[in-house]
């Protein structure tokens, strides 16, 4: 079983991070910080006649990396309501990997796939993140990936999760169901 974590923030050692790093503390996992690479937004062509085009940016060596790992910790801070803006571009350009020539087999090679969610927000998380996670769900069960659970937590300052025993408790258990 191998894992890739995807990391969505844009705060080094942040809040999500650090709850993240606990669940995968002792684990081995592949760590991919979005935050390093250009991603550009999709330009949405799939009713046009000439479809996708090539964009040169970082997108294709990121779903090389992920697409040999069993499972996916989707990890991000919760800004405005939502997933950070990179978590974001990186899914949206996935509309154009479902029609890319070069990965035939991407939503096959998604759907044997198990994904959880890590969030982090400052603002009532417990239930203000849970559209977010939704959302997540949604785009699981598109792609046909199975999402195995999420975990929220609170925090707004550098710092803050520590406090949050709640979100340090579930973070033990994944790791320990990921053992």
């Amino acid at each position: 079983m191998s894992i890739a974590v995807i990391y969505g923030g844009n705060r080094p050692n942040g809040n999500v991070e650090t709850l993240t790093k606990l669940v995968t503390q002792d684990l081995k996992v592949e760590e991919i910080y979005l935050k390093d690479y250009s991603i550009q937004p999709i330009i949405d062509k799939r009713h046009t006649e000439e479809g996708f085009s090539e964009v040169n940016d970082d997108y294709n060596s990121i779903i090389e990396r992920i697409l040999p790992h069993d499972i996916l910790l989707f990890s991000t801070p919760i800004y405005w309501y939502s997933m950070a803006g990179p978590m974001k571009n990186f899914i949206d350009r996935w509309s154009q990997t479902l029609r890319d020539l070069t990965y035939p087999n991407f939503k096959d090679n998604m759907s044997s796939k198990k994904a959880y969610v890590i969030a982090v927000g400052g603002d009532m998380p417990y239930i203000k993140g849970l559209p977010m996670i939704q959302q997540f769900q949604h785009i699981f069960d598109f792609i046909g990936t199975s999402f195995e659970g999420y975990i929220l937590g609170e925090g707004n300052k550098p710092g803050d999760i520590v406090q949050d025993l709640k979100a340090m408790a579930a973070a033990e258990c994944l790791r320990k169901e990921l053992q």
